[in-house]
């Protein structure tokens, strides 16, 4: 985006990796975390990268290989999206309709309490999942806070997708 954004203004804008200078060299676009923008001028440049990155949550996925994946996410962007867009492999059959069990995760013992409890429609999707256990949840129901901070979710060995045909969704 940085680099559009350049071609559009000319030649003579200087530019870094992580993002793009006004001709005056007051104004910065950078891009943070999942292409976020931030601008900045020079008076107000490091309050507002502090706040830029303050909505930066920092949890790990542990694959069903056991493999430990480090992920920022935002607050407010739920567990699964988070997964489906840093290609972990956590299904969503149901695309968060609460209508399946197959984004069903293991929330570490730490940040389950800082979890709101699921509610009667969860739970019941949660009968379904196979290898339930008490830290389990859905993934398309827990929204990231700075709470979470940390937090790793682990996906079981096995799911159970009721489709027939082998179908796979892909998220939107």
């Amino acid at each position: 985006m940085a680099a559009s954004l350049a071609a559009g203004r000319g030649a003579g804008v200087p530019q870094c990796g992580r993002g793009l200078l006004c001709a005056a060299g007051r104004l910065l676009l950078r891009l943070g975390p999942a292409g976020r923008r931030c601008f900045r001028t020079a008076v107000t440049y490091k309050a507002e990268d502090e706040n830029c990155m303050a909505d930066i949550v920092n949890v790990v996925f542990v694959d069903r290989s056991g493999q430990r994946i480090p992920v920022q996410g935002r607050v407010g962007d739920d567990v699964l999206r988070l997964a489906q867009k840093n290609g972990i492999d956590l299904e969503g059959a149901c695309e968060a309709s609460l209508a399946c069990s197959t984004c069903h995760v293991y929330v570490s013992h730490d940040f389950v309490d800082k979890l709101p409890a699921p509610d009667e429609r969860e739970e019941d999707m949660l009968d379904m999942a196979p290898l339930l256990q008490e830290n389990s949840r859905l993934g398309c129901q827990i929204v990231l806070s700075k709470e979470l901070e940390g937090a790793e979710f682990t996906l079981p060995k096995i799911t159970r997708n009721f489709y027939v045909d082998g179908h796979v969704p892909k998220p939107h």
